[in-house]
């Protein structure tokens, strides 16, 4: 290799080095929450203690793919968009 091929990839080596850093750092957390969430999401059913984005503490009595039905008290029941979900109330669900 002539020395100005070795000095043109020596100037895009700190590019790829912070694309490398860039992937491991961001972009692949980022992904594997995702799936996480999309697993979670895909897991409701009925019965299931939830606690929604807005902080709402409920359970399920109803779904369909792009609503969740909850109860938060008695003869009160609220429809909320799946993607409203935040977690099961139950720590054990949340670990999967």
């Amino acid at each position: 290799m002539s020395p100005d091929v070795i000095t043109g990839l020596a100037q895009y080596g700190p590019i790829v080095l912070m694309g490398v850093i860039f992937y491991f750092l961001l972009y692949r957390p980022q992904k594997k929450e995702q799936k996480r969430r999309a697993e979670m999401l895909d897991s409701l059913k009925k019965g299931d203690r939830i606690v929604t984005i807005g902080g709402v503490y409920g359970t399920i009595t109803g779904l369909t793919d792009k609503s969740v039905t909850i109860k938060i008290s008695e003869k009160v029941e609220v429809d909320i968009s799946r993607t409203a979900v935040a977690s099961f109330q139950n720590a054990q669900k949340n670990e999967k």
